[in-house]
């Protein structure tokens, strides 16, 4: 093989054109699921649940983690992320017993989105302003 003919792996370019969809897009997918219930870690009386999130990370698990805990129903709540190249949130909720952790789940999510919501008006309020 000739000096020329030789390719360096390293610098050699790639074709990314090819029919590739991006991972954001498995939304439009019927078949997969955002959330999921792990049911090898759920309770007979809903209680207690762990649940995994597709396509959400650190940025999601600390702030959901936190709308939940101040929750007065909620005794635990954690998350985890299973691997770094995984793009899966894994969260832990335990309740003392008046309400589901499904429940819990469903109202820190509903929370965290008006609180998003209060901080984008306020955000583009102070904006207008200038």
């Amino acid at each position: 093989m000739s000096e020329s003919a030789k390719v360096d792996p390293v610098s050699q370019d790639v074709d990314m054109t090819k029919d590739e969809q991006p991972v954001e897009e498995f939304e439009d997918e019927p078949d997969r699921e955002k959330i999921k219930i792990l049911p090898q870690a759920t309770s007979e009386d809903g209680t207690c649940a762990s649940f995994q999130i597709a396509e959400e990370d650190h940025t999601l698990g600390n702030a959901l983690r936190y709308m939940i805990m101040k929750n007065p129903d909620v005794e635990f709540c954690g998350y985890s992320i299973p691997h770094p190249s995984e793009n899966l949130l894994n969260i832990r909720v335990q309740t003392y017993g008046n309400v589901t952790a499904v429940d819990v789940l469903h109202k820190g999510l509903q929370d965290l989105m008006d609180l998003c919501d209060a901080v984008e008006d306020k955000f583009t309020q102070k904006i207008r302003e200038l």
